[in-house]
């Protein structure tokens, strides 16, 4: 009989660790982990970290097996793994009503619960008697939802779990702008319940947008329908509010050590290094003590001079906390696991011989991360007037699953058993890498033959609408509608994506539908939906903003192309020629430099190879009256009327419900409008701007 290897001895020896530390507490029915043992309650986050260390196992028990014992207990780790993540969706599953709620609401109370019943997955405690808003928890479990999805973990079943998935990405793509309760569920440093603007929410939302945009639930058995989407521009709104927060953690917390999450593992959500380098300066500085570092600054939670009776303190109360908060091993598992990922071999020793230093022996020779190490009641003078000189004493839950998992993975990278590209499949640890130079490439269209010819004149290439066929160029508007379906299901109540309008980043793409090529106008150019788009002046300055802003925010694969058309309004007053301060962007355009923006004119033909294409796969499968619409659409004649806006046209599928409800909160009957919307009902025509016939026969492909 074949001997082990030394390193499945080793592997078995933390499997014997996981088991006895967390895989002993997993439910048997719904794959939770509870709090406590005596508590039922099982935390989202704490539940996705929990299974981190079942999760590295499995893979490093699959790339180092010897038996085919080994590649069993691989097998059954990862069922390990499955079994709470499905767990922990079909606690969101039912709560799907909070999820449409809130995509139009942002409210607080309609949020979904941040912890649930261990053995039936329900709720446990009422919508307003805890912080249940906590954009972060949802946003990881869907981050390692797509990194396990990515690795091979089959997690995802069926195509309504596919909506509900999608729908959760709507739940947190507007994190940027949304107060929750963060990651220590209190708001406020205060402990007033006050929700505020958090980096590690909105870094973390960043994280789980660009995980599973483009990702197949289904791994490589799936098919068009089960791809999830984000859009770039509700990235971007998140990284720009991010890069404007940190260092800083929230407006109450100057130092935050939960956002080492964001600027590393897991998230990685940051792209400038040098945001990332002077966050965690300033978290190692002011937090750091002997025995980990402090959530935050004035942090009272377990201190000596914490009422426990009472949820929330008195403002000034929080100078009692000061030097004496409590200090949490945890965060140096987050620095172990940084260090291996930016290669610094000092780091990782350095921390793991401070982690070994305090870890607390078990009687079984088990070696487990305490929750948190407090200072004694006799001495909280003596460590006031002389910070991190007091002997500390462990408190709270021991050991913490959330930091054993995290010290187990720590290890495994450590020594070797696992590459840091295995537990990132997705390979986010490359977000600070830098990006070459965008080069934006603008397409000029010509509404008429006429002014083609007058563009030609002055030394312009154009094309015009017909000449780009069989590509079709649509307003932005029309994308909007389109991304109104994506992850809609009546069975489940799901209206899909709440309609908004698309950013400058999500028209910069060719979009493929059913085989045909789209390209949309940019937002600033629909003046259906923006009256300032007949100004040519202000026409110009958005063009010149939206291309800068394209040159240094464009992150995706492939270039970004700008479709510019040219219309009866741009012409000066006779009709003869063009209009002055549109003939000289044009000419600057040609030059090659716009804005600051280095710039490449052509046609959109020219740019197809170069250019980035999203392939929208929930349309290839799309029965309803929105396929039926894109038919039309794409079997118009060249000269053909245009589609009505009446029952027949667009507003058939505008932002509304059917009868009796199809999901939407508070709306009945036909017509009905969603939340924040502006839409007509079907059955009113929507007016269009007489604009002049040229005008409008340019846009008669889109409404």
């Amino acid at each position: 009989m074949r001997s082990r290897s030394n390193s499945g001895v080793k592997l078995d020896s933390y499997v014997r660790m996981v088991q006895k530390t967390i895989l002993c507490y997993q439910d048997p029915v719904t794959g939770l982990f509870p709090a406590s043992p005596d508590s039922p309650h099982a935390w989202v986050r704490d539940n996705v970290y929990s299974i981190l260390s079942v999760w590295a196992l499995s893979l490093a028990y699959r790339k180092n097996a010897d038996r085919d014992e080994d590649k069993a207990k691989a097998y059954e780790l990862e069922q390990n793994v499955v079994k709470l993540m499905r767990g922990v969706l079909q606690c969101i599953m039912r709560q799907l009503d909070k999820v449409e709620k809130f995509k139009y609401s942002k409210r607080t109370s309609d949020s979904l619960h941040a912890k649930y019943n261990t053995h039936t997955c329900a709720t446990v405690v009422g919508d307003h008697e805890w912080g249940h808003l906590q954009v972060d928890a949802t946003s990881i479990f869907l981050l390692f939802l797509a990194q396990m999805t990515a690795s091979g973990l089959h997690i995802v079943y069926t195509k309504d779990e596919v909506d509900v998935v999608q729908n959760l990405m709507f739940y947190i793509e507007a994190a940027y702008k949304v107060a929750d309760f963060g990651m220590w569920e209190r708001g406020d440093k205060t402990n007033q319940g006050i929700p505020e603007i958090n980096a590690s929410s909105i870094g973390m939302a960043k994280a789980a947008l660009e995980a599973l945009d483009g990702l197949n639930l289904f791994g490589a058995k799936g098919g068009p329908e089960s791809v999830v989407h984000a859009l770039a521009d509700d990235v971007q709104h998140c990284q720009s509010i991010l890069n404007s927060v940190l260092p800083r953690a929230s407006t109450s917390k100057e130092v935050d050590a939960g956002v080492l999450s964001i600027i590393s593992y897991p998230a990685f959500a940051v792209e400038d290094i040098d945001i990332v380098n002077i966050t965690k300066e300033e978290i190692i500085s002011k937090l750091q003590g002997r025995y980990g570092c402090c959530r935050f600054l004035r942090d009272g939670h377990k201190t000596p001079k914490e009422d426990p009776s009472r949820l929330y303190y008195e403002s000034s109360e929080l100078k009692l906390f000061e030097n004496i908060e409590c200090e949490w091993p945890l965060f140096w598992t987050y620095l172990i696991l940084d260090g291996i990922f930016i290669g610094s071999e000092e780091q990782v020793q350095e921390y793991r011989e401070a982690l070994d230093g305090i870890l607390i022996k078990q009687p079984d020779g088990l070696r487990v991360v305490p929750e948190l190490y407090s200072v004694p009641a006799d001495k909280v003078d003596e460590e006031c007037l002389n910070p991190h000189s007091v002997e500390r004493v462990p408190m709270g839950k021991c050991p913490l699953k959330w930091g054993q998992s995290l010290y187990v993975l720590g290890n495994l990278l450590a020594e070797g058993f696992l590459a840091p590209g295995e537990i990132d499949p997705l390979n986010r640890r490359f977000s600070t890498v830098p990006k070459p130079d965008v080069v934006v490439q603008v397409s000029i269209l010509a509404e008429t033959e006429e002014i083609k010819q007058l563009l030609q004149k002055h030394g312009i290439k154009a094309e015009t609408m017909e000449e780009v066929h069989p590509i079709r160029v649509q307003p932005s508007r029309v994308l909007s509608h389109i991304y109104a379906r994506l992850g809609r299901n009546q069975r489940l109540g799901l209206t899909g994506r709440p309609y908004r309008r698309i950013g400058v980043l999500g028209t910069s793409k060719f979009y493929k539908i059913r085989n045909t090529i789209f390209s949309f106008t940019p937002q600033f150019m629909d003046h259906q939906q923006f009256y300032l788009a007949l100004d040519i002046h202000m026409i110009v300055e958005m063009l010149r903003s939206d291309l800068s802003y394209l040159c240094s925010r464009w992150r995706v694969t492939g270039r970004p192309t700008v479709t510019f058309p040219v219309s009866q309004a741009m012409l000066t007053d006779d009709h003869k020629d063009l209009n002055p301060a549109v003939l000289a962007v044009l000419k600057k355009l040609q030059d090659g430099y716009f804005g600051g923006a280095r710039v490449q004119t052509g046609k959109l033909s020219e740019f197809l190879t170069t250019s980035c294409c999203a392939h929208l796969t929930f349309m290839d499968c799309e029965v309803d009256d929105l396929a039926e619409y894109l038919d039309q659409l794409l079997s118009m004649p060249k000269e053909s009327p245009k589609i009505s806006a009446t029952k027949g046209g667009l507003n058939r599928f505008r932002c509304r419900q059917k009868d009796p409800g199809d999901g939407v909160p508070g709306a009945q009957g036909q017509g009905a409008q969603h939340p924040q919307c502006s839409h007509v009902p079907p059955h009113q025509a929507v007016p269009v701007p007489s604009a002049g016939p040229q005008l409008g026969r340019f846009w008669e492909s889109g409404l």
